[in-house]
């Protein structure tokens, strides 16, 4: 049976750059966060996620908006949900190179006004992020059939 995934993303933006995830084996690149597990709140998702990836205290903040996204992964049709929060993890900027505690993912930094040069995914965030963040206004995007 299909399943719809629900999925906490951090948005951890600092001197204009925004935190990135890139998986070391597929190359795709996306938001910081995972799973979101049963009963468990979304926020605390997040920084439990960011604990386990960065090995760094987080804390999730305003809801910045929601993405549906379908891809195919490994011949078979994926879906999920993305909920989308501002991410503070204090004392990580641009400057040092993000820490990774899982083998299988790096970390980045790339411009919020150049995410289309990160190859980030879904694609729907190239332009919908940085107004998000402008404008202090969640919003919803969707990736499509």
């Amino acid at each position: 049976m299909a399943q719809i995934e629900l999925i906490a993303r951090g948005v951890c933006v600092v001197q204009g750059q925004v935190l990135l995830c890139q998986s070391r084996k597929a190359g795709n690149t996306y938001l910081p966060g995972g799973h979101i597990e049963f009963r468990e709140q979304a926020r605390t998702a997040l920084e439990r996620e960011i604990a386990e990836e960065l090995g760094l205290p987080s804390t999730a903040g305003r809801f910045l908006g929601a993405v549906e996204h379908t891809f195919v992964q490994k011949g078979k049709p994926k879906a999920e949900v993305n909920l989308l929060f501002a991410l503070r993890i204090p004392g990580l900027t641009p400057a040092t190179p993000p820490p990774a505690c899982e083998a299988w993912i790096s970390f980045c930094w790339a411009p919020l006004t150049k995410l289309g040069a990160a190859h980030l995914e879904p694609a729907v965030l190239v332009r919908a992020l940085p107004r998000w963040w402008k404008t202090r206004q969640a919003g919803f995007a969707s990736s499509g059939g």
